[in-house]
C-alpha cells in the first residue's frame, strides 16, 4: 500500500470513528431522556437539590455584593478623600516634646494649599472644652471646635436648619455658631427652635445660625461628639491666645489621590519645621480597604456554606443513580451482550447524572437571578449581581454531576453481563 493509499485509509478511519462517536453520544442522550421520561417525579425531586444549591450560591454572592456596596457607600459619606494631619510632639522623648513644642499653624495650611493644587478644601481644627452659659443661668460643659467654613465639606456635614458660617462670617470675626442636632434637641427641643438662640462662652455671646448632622454614623471615629458646637476659627483663636494647632484637615478631589497626597502634605509640613518634630497623617482609605476585604471574606464564607447545599444535592444524585443502576441491571446485561463496551456503559450513566445536575443548575440560576432582576425591573434600586457567580454555579453543578455520578456509572460498567442477564 503506497503512502497516498495509507493516508486515504487513515482519513476514512478517522471519519468513521468520528461518526461512531457522534452516533454514540446521540444514542446515550436518547437513553438518558427515555430514562427521565420513565421516572419524571423521581428525577425532578433529585434535581431540586441542585436547584436550591445553585440558587443559593447566586443569591449569596448577590447579597454579599449588596452588603459590600452599602458599607462602602456609607463609609464614603464620611469623606474618604480627606487627610488628617496631626502634630504628635516636638521630640523623641517626653522632655523634648514639652520643651520643643513645634505646633502647626495657618501658615502651614496656606503653604500646602499653594503647593498642592489638588487640595480641594482645608481647615484647621482647634479643640476646646468650654463651659457654655445660657440665659437661664444654666452652665454646660461642651466640646467647642474652631474651624473654617471648608470644614463642612471636609466632614460632609448636612445642615438641617439655618446655615453654616461662611468666609464673610470668618473674616468678620462674627460671633456665630452651628450646633449638632443632639445639642439643639436637648437644649431647645428641636432644630428650628435652636436657630437664633444665644449662649455665652467666657462671657462672650454667640448666636446659633445653624444646626447640622454628620452624613453617616461614624461610630465615634471623628472628632465631633453628640453635643458639639462649631465656631469660626478666627474667633476661637482668641480664647486660646495663640494660633498654634494640633490638627489640620485637607480634602482631595478623588480618593485615588489620597495616598500620594498624604505623603506630600507630610513632606511639606516637615520641611517647614524642626527635624525632630513629629507629625502624623491619617486617612480613611485604609478603613475603606479593610471594610471591602471583610465584605469579600464574609461573601466567600457564605458561598462555602451554600456549596454545602450543592454537596447535599450531589449525594441525592448519587443515591438516585445507584437505585437507577440497580433497577436497570437486566438492561445493562442486554446492552453488554449486544456489544456495548465498558466505556459506553459508564458514559451512559455518567451522562444521566450530569444532565440531572445541569438541569437543576440551569433552573436554579433562573431562580437565583430572578430576585435581583425583579427588583431592578419593579423598583428604582439597582441590585448588583455577578455574572461570575452564574458561571461558578453552573460549573459547580456540572462538577457535582461528574463527581457524584462516577461511582454509580462505574458500578454499572463493571457488571458481569452473564450475571446481569440472570437478574430478575
Amino acid at each position: 500500500m503506497n503512502p497516498t493509499q495509507r493516508a486515504s485509509r487513515g482519513s476514512f478511519e478517522e471519519t468513521l470513528l468520528s461518526a461512531r462517536q457522534t452516533m454514540l453520544m446521540s444514542e446515550i442522550l436518547k437513553l438518558a431522556l427515555d430514562s427521565f421520561q420513565a421516572s419524571k417525579t423521581r428525577f425532578m425531586l433529585t434535581a431540586l437539590g441542585m436547584v436550591i444549591g445553585t440558587a443559593s450560591v447566586i443569591l449569596v454572592v448577590t447579597i454579599g455584593l449588596t452588603g459590600k456596596r452599602y458599607i462602602l457607600d456609607e463609609l464614603q459619606k464620611i469623606e474618604t478623600n480627606s487627610v488628617e494631619l496631626e502634630y504628635a510632639g516636638g521630640g523623641t522623648t517626653a522632655a523634648e516634646r514639652v520643651l520643643y513644642n513645634d505646633y502647626l499653624t495657618r501658615e502651614d495650611e496656606k503653604a500646602v494649599d499653594e503647593q498642592m493644587p489638588d487640595v480641594l478644601y482645608s481647615s484647621p481644627v482647634l479643640d476646646m472644652h468650654e463651659r457654655i452659659s445660657f440665659g437661664s443661668g444654666v452652665v454646660k460643659d461642651t466640646l467647642v471646635l474652631g474651624v473654617s467654613p471648608d470644614y463642612q465639606h471636609i466632614r460632609n456635614l448636612i445642615v438641617t436648619d439655618g446655615r453654616f458660617f461662611d468666609e464673610t462670617d470668618d473674616s468678620a470675626h462674627l460671633k456665630c455658631a452651628v450646633v449638632t442636632q443632639a445639642f439643639a434637641q436637648a437644649r431647645y427641643g428641636s432644630d428650628d427652635g435652636a436657630v437664633g438662640q444665644t449662649f455665652e462662652i467666657q462671657g462672650i455671646p454667640f448666636t446659633i445660625i445653624g444646626v447640622f448632622k454628620e452624613a453617616v454614623n461614624d461610630f465615634g471615629e471623628s472628632e465631633i461628639a453628640d453635643q458639639t458646637v462649631l465656631i469660626p476659627f478666627s474667633v476661637a483663636r482668641y480664647f486660646t491666645g495663640t494660633e498654634n494647632l494640633r490638627q489640620l484637615y485637607f480634602s482631595m478631589r478623588t480618593m485615588a489621590e489620597v495616598p500620594d497626597a498624604a505623603k506630600q502634605i507630610l513632606h511639606i509640613i516637615q520641611s517647614r519645621h524642626r527635624p525632630n518634630s513629629v507629625y502624623k497623617y491619617q486617612t480613611l482609605r485604609e478603613m475603606l480597604t479593610i471594610a471591602a476585604n471583610i465584605a469579600n471574606i464574609i461573601t466567600a464564607v457564605l458561598v462555602l456554606v451554600a456549596a454545602v447545599t450543592l454537596a447535599v444535592g450531589g449525594v441525592g444524585i448519587m443515591n438516585i443513580m445507584l437505585a437507577n443502576v440497580r433497577a436497570r441491571i437486566r438492561e445493562i446485561g442486554i446492552r453488554k451482550a449486544l456489544g456495548a463496551t465498558y466505556r459506553e456503559i459508564k458514559l451512559q450513566f455518567l451522562t444521566e447524572a450530569v444532565l440531572i445536575s445541569l438541569a437543576g443548575g440551569l433552573f436554579g440560576t433562573v431562580v437565583g437571578l430572578s430576585l435581583p432582576l425583579s427588583i431592578r425591573f419593579f423598583t428604582s434600586y439597582v441590585f448588583p449581581f455577578s455574572w461570575l457567580s452564574v458561571v461558578i454555579a453552573l460549573t459547580s453543578a456540572v462538577l457535582v454531576g461528574v463527581i457524584f455520578g462516577t461511582v454509580p456509572a462505574t458500578r454499572a460498567a463493571q457488571m458481569d453481563p452473564v450475571e446481569a442477564l440472570k437478574y430478575e
